[in-house]
């Protein structure tokens, strides 16, 4: 039985937006029987309560039984249909947006992103909470507008990004391709899944990321998923777990070594791609081998400023602004809170087979985060060691909760 251990906390020197910059490393060893042990180093730089029905607002598939589509069946598939989807070929035998289908795609998206902003605002109502942190975080958005416009215009205009690369059949099941300049061999890939309150996420949030991990040879696919409430919790973790599959089972055409593939999320993100993963392993402790994808094929998972265990959380949400009735139609009730809650699930004595198939397990957050207090990961990583999992929590001194994501590179601007 592992031993408790108080996690590292790591002195920050320079502020966000701060004059210099701090090259924070983490080295990770891994190895493999059939390959020569490898380094990866993954380097960044820090810088109301009424009833109500438990059912999604708008109606979805939640069946999926058609598999991971390759990208030669995707290309099958969209030149037999003219629509938001249409794509053309890759040189190197891979899927990217045309301009004009992304215009078209963005039009769509926006009228749908404004149909599903009404429907949420009807199901909000009136609360001085969300209202008053949405126009403190349009405020916030303001004094951040020119990094927004750099980040922006390398988002859309960069020969180094594959966007909008389609991995499933529901809405919002694409990707976003981050590529390394250089070309030699095959790179390291990081599975990133975003965050965004389960409302908000977006697959261009991983853009400073994909850019900042780039340039460092290493490749990012930043997955989307149906939010709420197009979507949720279940929509939300079955859109992930397609796009680590075709990660997973698609990654060399683009370059990528399948063999070292890390999943990673942010906030909402972190704690869905955990629930994904956990889930997995479930799964493939029950089932063997008969799975689109396996636990096996991911090195290591870092969790960044996620929640873990929602019943601590939820009064904690509803005083933060994310009002309880609101959240627990995410979460599909208050009953589903114990399946969504990877901290409480992999306790569960009849899962502890499937414990020893999840990789390493690095859990980062900032200790002066009030979104999600800090003690969700460490307590979350303490279980998991109780457990005989590798997992570590590491604190960044006075760092909030995306000061730990966001990354401002002033030498290269």
């Amino acid at each position: 039985m592992a031993t408790k251990s108080e996690p590292p906390i790591l002195p920050v020197t320079n502020p966000f937006l701060g004059s210099s910059t701090k090259i924070l490393g983490m080295a990770l060893q891994t190895s493999n029987d059939d390959l020569p042990t490898t380094r990866l180093l993954i380097s960044s730089s820090i810088r109301d309560d009424d009833p109500i029905e438990r059912r999604p607002l708008l109606s979805r598939s939640l069946s999926f039984t058609g598999g991971i589509p390759t990208s030669s069946e995707v290309q099958q598939r969209d030149q037999r249909t003219v629509s938001d989807d249409n794509v053309s070929s890759l040189s190197n035998g891979g899927m990217q947006s045309s301009f004009s289908s992304n215009v078209e795609h963005a039009a769509a998206e926006t009228y749908l992103i404004t149909r599903l902003s009404l429907t949420l605002i009807r199901y909000l109502g009136v609360g001085y909470r969300w209202i008053t942190r949405f126009l403190a975080l349009g405020c916030y958005a303001m004094l951040l507008m020119p990094g927004f416009i750099q980040v922006g215009y390398y988002y859309f205009f960069s020969s180094q990004i594959r966007r909008s690369i389609i991995y499933g059949d529901e809405p919002r099941n694409r990707l976003d391709l981050y590529l390394p300049k250089n070309s030699n061999g095959p790179k390291p890939v990081v599975a990133f899944v975003t965050g965004g309150a389960w409302i908000i996420g977006y697959k261009a949030w991983g853009s400073l990321l994909g850019q900042q991990l780039s340039e460092r040879d290493i490749m990012v696919a930043c997955i989307d998923y149906r939010n709420f409430p197009q979507g949720t919790m279940r929509d939300m973790i079955e859109d992930a777990s397609r796009g680590i599959a075709f990660v997973c089972n698609n990654i060399a055409e683009y370059g990528g070594d399948p063999n070292r593939i890390f999943l990673m999320g942010q906030s909402a993100g972190a704690h869905i791609s955990a629930c994904t993963l956990i889930e997995q392993a479930i799964k493939e402790a029950r089932e063997g081998d008969n799975l689109s994808w396996s636990v096996s094929q991911i090195k290591a998972y870092f969790g960044l400023s996620g929640g873990y265990n929602l019943l601590s959380l939820v009064d904690h949400f509803h005083n933060r602004g994310l009002y309880r009735s609101i959240f627990l139609s995410i979460m599909e009730g208050e009953e589903s809170l114990r399946e969504y809650s990877p901290e409480i699930v992999v306790q569960d004595p009849n899962v502890r087979s499937a414990l020893s198939l999840l990789p390493r397990m690095i859990l980062f957050h900032g200790t002066a985060d009030y979104s999600i207090p800090p003690d969700a990961s460490t307590s979350f990583a303490e279980t998991l060691r109780r457990l005989g999992v590798d997992a570590e929590a590491i604190l960044y001194e006075g760092k909030t909760h995306t000061d730990v994501f966001l990354q401002v590179q002033n030498e290269h601007s």
